[in-house]
Formats: structure tokens, C-alpha cells, sequence
């Protein structure tokens, strides 16, 4: 656009294409005023020609503009940042020796670092925003000025802010800042922000936590307040309510309850698993390794523990020894723990002459991998050091590649679908700035990735700059029954690592061609998506991973014989069943079963002990009658049919069907075994 001088006619278009004309500069409450007066109080900033500015900005030019008010997710980010300093507000007035740092959004929130000697206490967050509370209610306005780079220094000098004076020195080149004037407290920031804190009225303050300057545990650290702020009160009402929920749903919490594993400061990030909760983790390993076999699949498994030089050759050792244990052996020799399960694959690949008719080779492994973690960043299964991967290594033709990548595409999704998981959300992470491979590759590999996924009509987004450094990668996000996304598996595609090991196959016309690799875990950490799956069921895990599917309940002691009896014969049918034998009254024991999330509660007195039958109930207190042993047998086994067991079943049960009516007779086709729990 063409700058015009103040004194001229300027011409903004809105966004439904419409044009507005003023006989000078104005600014965006002006133009909001000149629209509407609801419009104008609504007005949280503007944005001009696509960039976002301050709702007291002048635009003096010819330009598109659109209205920035709370309902737009721009407005609502503006919110939480403002949010932010109003923090920053209330802590100087409560604290004055206090220091400010850094105040962010985050998602569907905020936090600000602060450096305080005194600790802040559950009893000081509640008096911050007691505070901050009391300052919205005064509506100040907000008031913004481009201040001189020495002024700048003089203001933040005097005051004594420390940290503010280290991120100018961070802005060598900044000549001018914004300052933003909350009343008597000001901050620094590029904005922009609300114009006046009646915005600011839906926030609640969440927790506190520790920080280091810079984020780098070297520093000193800082305490940080998090926060949360909303466009009106149903949303945020909505929010703490998920949060509470999410509480409930805590898989530590859960873990603890239901005895699945614990932690200890003897292993920093490494889970004990208990018997109940290793039952769990290996039905997932069993699920996978069932699914992986059906599509050509082979299983391997690659040393722990392996030569420097191994990771050097494959860049690890450049890109990625900061996160990796290593230690040396009395000989001088450098080991490291491996972090990812790459370059053993690799190696096995590389053991023998490869042909063009081998390929694809589709290598799994349920790899233990180590990976150093800050201690402040651990959380529970979510986020551990050691931890099992799921990974698989394709190698491939360059022809096969497209088909490969759109195969692993279609099995996470349905693997997923199986799990509960409908809404999964796919992000294409393109090349980073530290990376291995020429231009040339990096667009073969990421036109690969973006035309599969067109081809099979799934929407993606663009994660830029986020892709491993020897390729680009696809990311699958699943969305949680209470709304929370996680990231888990991936698909990488790579043609760098084949390069460094000098791995080959041998073509048509007998020459030495480097196969790609596709790099595919699918749960991604294998404790992080139990964690996951513990959250997402609130502890109600499908009943085929369920630690315990049954539990028999007798009455009394008089039928603890029978109860026992019926729980070894269903156990001999392949369930998971245990027994209640403590002297308590049934209702008692009940409720006990159900908080342990028990799928079925089989209650068993006199008239079951004569007659040979049980009363079953499930954990949501749904009455399925009385039945017979083998009805209960058999009902149990339907209703603990892994997923994919069932599906199985009912593609054979449907060619024989076909096969019956086409007169070959279904004879030649082996009945479906027995599916045990």
C-alpha cells in the first residue's frame, strides 16, 4: 500500500468486502465507533493488512482491516496476555521487592515468571488474584507508548527490574518499544493488549510451579503463576469444569487407586510397573503385535546399549547427545544408552544382500529407549526417561514409498478408531533449520507426505521447521473424552540415515540402490499412551484391557468354595478373574469392586451354589441377570474380545457366508479358534 499524508482521505476495506472512508488517519476504536457503538465497546484491537495491532493504533493509509473483538481467537489470546500483566499488576502491588520476567500465552491460558526470595504460597495465589480482581473492577484503561530505547532502560533502571533490563539487551537493535501502563505499573511488550481491564473480568489463576531463567536448569529460578482467562464466564465455568474432571481423571492418581504402578526418586522417570498394571501394558503389546503380524510385519530386537560411533555416523550424537546417558568403559570406550531405535534397525537390515524382491521389509520392535529428561519436566507415564517405544522401520523402494506411507497412514487411524479415538488430527512437520539431506530431498520427501495425504482426502496442517533432522514427518493428534489433544504416533520418511550407513538393495538391472526408510511408531511411547488410555476411560479401561474382568463376590464364607470354583473355571477359559473372600457384607464389597472399575461383579450365594449359575452386574450397575456357568462363560468371552480379535471373526464368519453361498461348501474353511480374553 502507498502511504498518504495526514491531511488525506484514506480508504479501509472490511472484511465482507465493504469500504469505509475517513478525511484523516484514525484509529481501530474510531473506525469500530464509526460502525456501531456495541461494536466499539466490543473492540479488543485490529488487525491491519493482516497484522495485529492495538485498538489505539492510527492507521493512516489505505488498508484492509478487520475488528478484533473477545469472540475471535486472536481477541481471546489478546485477553490472556493482558491478563498476563495484570498479574504483573497485582504481584508489585503485594510484593514490591518482587521481579518481573516473562509473561506469555499458552494454550487456553497464560503464565508469568517472577523472581521472588519470598516462595509463594497457595494462600499468596489466592490474594494475587483477590487483587487482580479488584483492579479489573476499576475498568482502567490501558494505556500503550512507543517509548526511546534509553528511556526504556531509565524506566525499568529505576525501578529495579533486573530482568526486563536483560531482554532489552536481547533487542540490540530496537530503538523503540512498546511500554503498556496498567495505572502505576508498567511493562514491556510488543502487545498488543486490551484496551481497558473491563475484558478481563472471566480468569482464574490455576497453580503455581518452578522455572529457570531461560528455561535452562543452570540459571536461577524463578516461580511461575498460571493462569487461565476466557471470553465470558460460561466458558470459563466450562474450563475449570474440564480441569476438574481432568483432576478426577489424573492417571497417577488413578494408577495409585487401582494399583497399577508407582514411582520412586531411586529411578527418577522410570515407572514400577505392579502386577495389575503390567497386565495392561502387555494386552497393548499383544493387541500390536497381532496387528503388525496380519500386515506383513517382522519383529526384532536391537542391544540397549551401543558405541559412540554408531550414533555419530547417524547424527545423533551431534543433533541429540544432550538428551542421551552415555558412559566409558575402562578401555576408553565411549557407550550410549539408545534414545531411539534407529540405527540398530539399521544394522540389521544391513546384515546380508538385500534384492529389490525382499522389499518392503517392515521391521518392528518394541524397543526400550532412554532419553534424559529435566527432573522439573517428568510427569508421571506422560513424560518418563525410559521408557518402550512401538517403533517399526520400513525400507522400501522409492516406487513403494507413496504406498507404504499411505498404508502406515490408514492402520494408525483405524488402530486408533479402535481405541476410541474418532478425532485424530494430522500435522505435517517440514524441515527444520539443523538438518541432514540436500533442498532437492527434503522436497521429493515432504511432496511425498502432503500428495498421500491429499490422495486419501485427509485434512492436514503445516507444522514448519518441526521435522526431525534427517526428514520430514507426519504427527497424529488425538483428541480425549474431555476435549484435551495429545500427540502420538508418527511417520518419518528418510532417506538421509540410509545414505550414512551405506545401506543398499540390489535393483532389476542388478545395481546397488539405496532403499528409503520410514520411520513408524504408532502409540509413540507405549507408558505415555496408557497414561493416555487411563485418562481418556477415567480408569474404565475396555474390558479386554482390563488388569481384572471379573471378580466373584460370594454372599458368606459359606460360598467362598463355589465362588472359587467359578472363578478357576473361567480363568481356565482364558478371563482374568479373581475373588472377593473377605468377611464383609456384600453391599460392602460391591462397591469396593466397582471403585476399583471392575468390568463385572459376579455375585454368587446359596441358590447360585445349588443350582450352578451366578448374578452378574456390571461396573456400571447395569443388572445382567442370572445365568448358567457356560452362558456367563461365554458372555464374559464375548464382551473381553480384543477389538481386533473381533473383527477378525467377523471377516471370517462373512467368507464362509460367501463361500457357503456360492456352493464350495464352507467345510474347507477352518472354524474361527477360540478367542481367549
Amino acid at each position: 500500500m502507498t502511504a498518504i499524508p495526514s491531511d488525506q482521505a484514506i480508504t479501509l476495506t472490511l472484511p465482507d468486502g465493504s469500504q469505509r472512508s475517513f478525511d484523516r488517519p484514525v484509529t481501530i476504536t474510531e473506525v469500530a465507533t464509526a460502525i456501531s457503538p456495541g461494536l466499539a465497546r466490543n473492540t479488543v484491537a485490529g488487525k491491519v493488512n493482516g497484522r495485529l495491532v492495538d485498538a489505539c493504533d492510527l492507521i493512516n493509509q489505505d488498508a484492509t482491516l478487520q475488528i478484533i473483538t473477545a469472540r475471535d481467537q486472536e481477541g481471546l489470546e489478546i485477553i490472556r496476555h493482558s491478563c498476563a500483566h495484570l498479574v504483573g499488576h497485582a504481584v508489585k502491588q503485594l510484593y514490591p521487592a518482587a521481579k518481573m520476567v516473562i509473561g506469555p500465552v499458552i494454550d487456553e491460558g497464560f503464565y508469568y515468571d517472577i523472581a521472588c526470595e519470598r516462595p509463594f504460597t497457595p494462600e499468596d495465589l489466592a490474594a494475587i488474584e483477590q487483587r487482580m480482581r479488584e483492579l479489573v473492577s476499576t475498568d482502567y484503561d490501558v494505556i500503550k507508548t512507543i517509548t526511546p530505547r534509553d528511556e526504556v532502560i531509565a524506566v525499568f533502571r529505576e525501578r529495579g527490574e533486573d530482568y526486563k533490563l536483560r531482554l532489552i539487551e536481547d533487542m540490540p537493535d530496537a530503538a523503540a518499544m512498546g511500554l503498556y501502563h496498567h495505572e502505576e505499573y508498567v511493562d514491556m511488550c510488543r502487545g498488543p493488549h486490551v484496551p481497558n481491564t473491563r475484558f478481563l473480568k472471566h480468569f482464574k489463576l490455576i497453580r503455581l510451579s518452578g522455572a529457570y531463567w531461560r528455561g535452562d536448569a543452570r540459571n536461577e529460578q524463578l516461580q511461575r503463576i498460571y493462569g487461565t482467562a476466557w471470553a465470558d464466564r460460561k466458558q470459563l465455568h466450562a474450563y475449570l469444569q474440564r480441569i476438574e474432571e481432568a483432576e478426577k481423571r489424573d492417571h497417577r492418581r488413578v494408577g495409585r487407586e487401582l494399583d497399577l504402578f508407582h514411582f520412586q526418586e531411586e529411578a527418577p522417570g522410570a515407572v514400577f510397573w505392579h502386577p495389575r498394571g503390567w497386565v495392561v501394558f502387555q494386552e497393548l503389546i499383544a493387541y500390536l503385535r497381532r496387528r503388525q503380524q496380519r500386515v506383513g510385519y517382522v519383529e526384532v530386537n536391537t542391544p540397549d546399549l551401543m558405541d559412540r560411533s554408531l550414533w555419530e555416523i547417524s547424527g545423533h550424537w551431534h543433533n541429540y547427545h544432550d538428551h542421551m546417558f552415555t558412559t566409558e568403559t575402562e578401555d576408553d570406550r565411549a557407550l550410549a544408552l539408545k534414545p531411539m531405535n534407529c540405527p540398530g534397525s539399521v544394522l540389521l537390515y544391513r546384515q546380508g544382500i538385500r534384492s529389490y524382491r525382499d522389499l518392503p521389509i517392515r521391521m518392528g520392535e518394541f524397543g526400550k529407549v532412554h532419553r534424559y529428561e529435566p527432573s522439573g519436566s517428568l510427569h508421571g507415564l506422560l513424560r518418563v526417561r525410559h521408557f518402550t517405544q512401538d517403533d517399526a522401520h520400513i525400507y522400501c523402494t522409492p516406487a513403494q514409498m507413496d504406498t507404504e506411507c499411505r498404508e502406515v497412514v490408514a492402520l494408525v487411524l483405524d488402530i486408533y478408531r479402535q481405541f476410541g479415538f474418532d478425532d485424530v488430527r494430522i500435522k505435517l512437520s517440514t524441515r527444520p533449520d539443523n538438518r541432514m539431506g540436500s533442498e532437492a530431498t527434503w522436497d521429493l520427501l515432504e511432496g511425498s507426505l502432503i500428495q498421500g495425504l491429499e490422495a486419501m482426502g485427509l485434512p492436514y496442517r503445516i507444522n514448519p521447521a518441526e521435522g526431525a533432522f534427517y526428514g520430514p514427518k507426519l504427527e497424529f493428534v488425538l483428541r480425549d473424552a474431555i476435549g484435551r489433544d495429545w500427540q502420538c504416533g508418527t511417520l518419518q520418511v528418510d532417506m538421509s540415515l540410509p545414505e550414512r550407513f551405506g545401506i543398499e538393495y540390489v535393483d532389476e538391472e542388478g545395481q546397488r540402490q539405496r532403499p528409503v526408510m520410514l520411520h513408524r511408531a504408532l502409540f509413540g511411547s507405549l507408558e505415555r499412551f496408557t497414561g493416555i488410555l487411563i485418562e481418556h476411560h477415567a480408569g474404565k479401561l475396555p474390558v479386554w484391557m482390563a488388569p481384572v474382568q471379573a471378580m466373584v463376590l460370594p454372599i458368606t464364607d459359606a460360598h467362598a468354595a463355589y465362588a472359587q470354583d467359578v472363578a478357576h473355571w473361567l480363568c481356565d477359559a482364558g478371563l482374568r478373574v479373581e475373588t472377593d473372600l473377605r468377611n464383609e457384607k456384600i453391599g460392602y464389597k460391591i462397591r469396593e469392586q466397582t471403585l476399583q472399575r471392575i468390568p463385572f461383579l459376579l455375585v454368587v450365594g446359596a441358590k447360585e451354589a445349588a443350582s450352578g449359575h451366578v448374578a452378574i452386574r456390571s461396573r456400571d450397575g447395569h443388572d445382567l441377570g442370572v445365568l448358567t456357568l457356560e452362558q456367563a462363560r461365554q458372555c464374559l468371552l464375548e464382551k473381553a474380545q480384543a477389538p481386533d480379535l473381533a473383527t477378525r471373526r467377523a471377516e471370517q464368519e462373512a467368507l464362509r457366508q460367501q463361500l457357503a453361498a456360492l456352493g464350495t461348501g464352507s467345510a474347507n474353511l477352518a472354524p474361527a479358534p477360540e478367542v481367549s480374553a
